[in-house]
């Protein structure tokens, strides 16, 4: 049985932002296994035009995207919530093999189970080409620094 993951819905501004930024704390590790870990078994995800379902798969996609995806960084921010569902919008950056740097930026909607773990992941996502000297998100490796500014803080 899971443990569960606070916090629980339902939620309120405060417990949908604590959600949220646990969420782009996981993300930002670039560890598939602890980041599936936060989905139901039977978790559901669209991303972009892939459909996967569980936590094997989600892993697996996770994996992939990293291998490709090199010095990732992600700012996730809310957007609305109600009892148990969440949307956000975010950004990373990364580069390619080629070092072609990246600006992504997109949608998702959460649904949770009670145990807090989500259930279902819905996520749009659009590519933006950029020059490394258009880069915003420069911290470390890691998660994003609490003084580090967010998504609405930089524009974008």
């Amino acid at each position: 049985m899971d443990e569960p993951r606070p916090p629980l819905p339902p939620f309120d501004a405060e417990s949908a932002r604590v959600k949220v930024r646990a969420a782009e704390d996981a993300w930002n590790t670039r560890d598939p296994v602890r980041v599936a870990l936060a989905y139901t078994p039977d978790s559901s995800w669209r991303n972009r035009d892939e459909f996967l379902s569980g936590r094997r798969a989600i892993a697996e996609f996770l994996t992939r995207k990293w291998s490709k995806e090199h010095d990732y960084r992600l700012i996730k921010e809310l957007w609305a919530f109600t009892d148990d569902r969440i949307a956000v919008r975010f950004a990373y950056e990364c580069h390619d093999e080629s070092g072609q740097w990246f600006r992504c930026y997109g949608n998702e909607n959460w649904e949770f189970a009670e145990s807090g773990l989500m259930t279902r992941r819905i996520a749009s996502i659009n590519d933006l080409p950029i020059d490394e000297a258009e880069r915003k998100f420069l911290w470390p490796p890691g998660p994003r620094p609490e003084d580090h500014p967010g998504l609405s803080d930089l524009g974008l």
